[in-house]
């Protein structure tokens, strides 16, 4: 067995890796919460009464614009996913077959997972069957290993995750070490079942524990040509989707809640009395609810008594202007499009292009770090056929609110101008170019032979008339 598999490079790797990955980690599962709309505003120490008398209500309304923002680039851009095309036909049909009908699910995952977490990773192998299968994998079970030249190829990749003994239910924890050629397996048994969901990450485990802790289970050629796991970075930076937003999201919920608190805290009405004439609070409450009126007396001195309200102020309008520029620098922030109906109204393509200007300029740089990651996964797919793949063509489309009328107009007078191909792949209503083209040829020659046996008929029926002379129409008459 080659060295580099060896569990003591393995626990150096993670040693060397331990503080970036951490980190990874911890950011990584901060803007998970928030896109599943768990925000900061949700935790913390509750109000206490004695403390804050006036202040008793402590809501925590949390908006989900992290979770609105993610997903809506994921159904912008993988609505209709990337189509290829590698000069074959057969081989297109192939790739499509192989990739299935999870296909445009797992694009929707990876753009999910890389806004959240930077980057995501596809992890693709070939079943004892020799079929070829693809997924998903959580990035925070990933360690790559990449060169130290310009290309920054990826060397290696240490993949950690946990499973569950089917005979005593015991987690294991499992570290898998791919390279190019080989992939090692290394499992610890945990001495207890106490441990609930395997959602916690103890990739580090192996590195902190004695030698011998964790034993080597596997180790295997698997002749995949490269290291089968592919990485769809975010953007150019690396940065994931919260980072720009979140102080503000954490501002727009602290007002937001704030502003129920005021509204529940403003009914309770504090009454202040001077020289009440009556024995208790209790019977203070029942005069006023029976007889809509109080007793008060005279302090001896000649003063009177009173009751006096006393009620908490709402400034509304400030906040209503304060909710509304946060909510603008949110969607100026993320990149996004605001869903109020009114900023679209009765708008021309022109101006809903405009509305998704930004939308557009994250979407492109997403679009050209997952290009390069398609791009391997096609080629990965190539060798598993045999067919050597040289150039690829990849489709994008975008899904917007657009004007269709506007677009088959553009289509219709492009007509002559650029090829047939072009425009059935951006008119509005065909979602396969090719097959669109394969019906086009076949309603052609369906109208070809209809207009044959028009013609053939025709010319019998006539024919017959010219036989029959006279008496042929008469009897046709009849």
């Amino acid at each position: 067995m080659p060295q580099i598999m060896s569990i003591d490079i393995v626990k150096k790797l993670i040693k060397s890796c331990s503080v970036g990955h951490r980190r990874f980690i911890r950011e990584s599962k901060v803007a998970e919460r928030y896109y599943d709309n768990r925000n900061d505003i949700l935790y913390g120490a509750r109000k206490s009464r004695e403390n804050e008398p006036l202040r008793n209500a402590d809501n925590r309304i949390p908006r989900n614009f992290h979770g609105l923002l993610v997903n809506q680039k994921a159904a912008y851009m993988f609505s209709a996913p990337p189509l290829f095309d590698v000069g074959n036909e057969t081989v297109n049909k192939q790739i499509a077959d192989l990739l299935g009908d999870k296909y445009a699910k797992v694009c929707k995952d990876l753009c999910v997972k890389a806004s959240n977490c930077k980057v995501a990773w596809l992890h693709y192998w070939e079943d004892d069957d020799g079929n070829w299968k693809y997924g998903t994998i959580d990035p925070k079970q990933i360690i790559p290993v990449y060169s130290a030249d310009l290309d920054r190829q990826l060397d290696a990749v240490l993949r950690n995750y946990k499973t569950r003994d089917a005979a005593d239910g015991k987690v294991i924890y499992v570290w898998e070490y791919w390279t190019a050629e080989r992939c090692c397996v290394y499992k610890k048994k945990s001495s207890s079942i106490s441990e609930t969901g395997l959602e916690a990450y103890n990739i580090f485990e192996m590195a902190d524990s004695p030698d011998g802790s964790a034993q080597m289970v596997n180790d295997f050629e698997h002749a995949l040509g490269e290291v089968p796991f592919i990485p769809f970075y975010n953007n150019n930076i690396p940065a994931d989707d919260l980072v720009n937003v979140k102080p503000l999201i954490d501002a727009y919920d602290k007002v937001f809640s704030g502003f129920l608190n005021d509204l529940e805290d403003i009914q309770e009405i504090i009454f202040i009395l001077t020289n009440y004439g009556g024995e208790d609070l209790k019977t203070f409450v029942s005069d006023l609810k029976q007889y809509k009126a109080i007793k008060v007396e005279t302090d001896g001195t000649g003063g009177g008594g009173g009751v006096e309200a006393l009620t908490i102020s709402i400034p509304i309008e400030a906040r209503e202007k304060f909710l509304e520029i946060t909510r603008k620098a949110i969607f100026e922030q993320g990149m996004g499009v605001d869903p109020d109906p009114q900023k679209f109204g009765n708008t021309s393509g022109e101006a809903l292009k405009y509305l998704y200007s930004l939308l557009e300029l994250k979407a492109g740089l997403m679009e050209t770090e997952f290009k390069l990651g398609f791009g391997r996964l096609v080629r990965a797919i190539c060798r598993h056929l045999g067919f050597e793949c040289k150039q690829i063509t990849q489709t994008w489309t975008r899904t917007a609110i657009r004007s269709e009328s506007e677009l088959a107009d553009i289509a219709m007078k492009s007509v002559g101008i650029i090829s047939h191909k072009t425009i059935l792949k951006n008119h509005p209503w065909v979602e396969n170019a090719e097959e669109e083209e394969k019906q086009l040829k076949r309603e052609e020659e369906e109208d070809v032979q209809k207009v044959d046996i028009y013609q053939q008929a025709f010319k019998q029926g006539g024919q017959q008339e010219e036989k029959g002379g006279e008496g042929g129409w008469i009897n046709r008459l009849r």
